[in-house]
């Protein structure tokens, strides 16, 4: 019976798996972002792995879906390096809230705190580990990033602080991150409870 509960866990991680890669692949331009900052889905899938499986399968499934991308990705991994910690605060913080009390209103709690956790794990990820890559990938220098963000709200880049990425980030980037988990916490609970005689049969 254990052996195939396992073999039934790992056939779902599987799936969701391949279901995230393939959403990594489905992204959109916000008009009040820059063009190099894309909202996708793909934590989704990882986010019914971490309730359905346990946290220890959702940040897996965020780790293989990383992994299988990065051959398609430009960024040198570093994208999928941000991807992959981003979302492992995420689904991890949310399963590990469900796990010690598995009801509805706990998965909801847990993953609302997942989700503010990974909008404020973002700032010093972006900050000191993804940003400073982009200016050795690609070769650009902080002020033509900075400008990126310039171009759409002016002088946001200098406030609330004299340090302009950091405030970009503040401004941008925490936000945006909080509501692409809002985003995957609210399209979780929609279709979940349709999708639960599969994820736990």
């Amino acid at each position: 019976m254990a052996q195939k509960r396992k073999t039934h866990h790992l056939a779902v991680a599987a799936m969701l798996t391949a279901i995230a890669f393939v959403l990594q692949f489905v992204e959109f331009s916000i008009p009040i972002m820059p063009v190099f900052v894309k909202l996708d889905i793909s934590d989704l899938p990882a986010l019914l792995g971490t309730f359905s499986l346990g946290p220890v399968y959702g940040v897996a499934i965020q780790l293989v879906k990383n992994i299988l991308h990065i051959p398609f990705g430009t960024s040198a991994g570093v994208g999928e390096l941000s991807n992959f910690l981003l979302g492992a605060v995420f689904v991890g913080v949310a399963g590990l809230f469900y796990k010690r009390h598995k009801t509805r209103k706990n998965a909801l709690i847990g993953s609302i705190v997942g989700a503010v956790a990974m909008a404020l794990v973002c700032l010093p990820i972006n900050y000191f580990l993804v940003y400073p890559a982009y200016v050795v990938v690609y070769g650009l220098p902080l002020d033509a990033i900075v400008g990126m963000y310039e171009a759409i709200l002016g002088s946001v880049a200098h406030v609330p602080t004299d340090n302009a990425l950091l405030n970009c980030l503040l401004v941008f980037n925490v936000p945006f991150t909080l509501f692409k988990g809002a985003l995957d916490v609210l399209l979780c609970f929609l279709i979940y409870k349709p999708l639960s005689p599969l994820l736990h049969k």
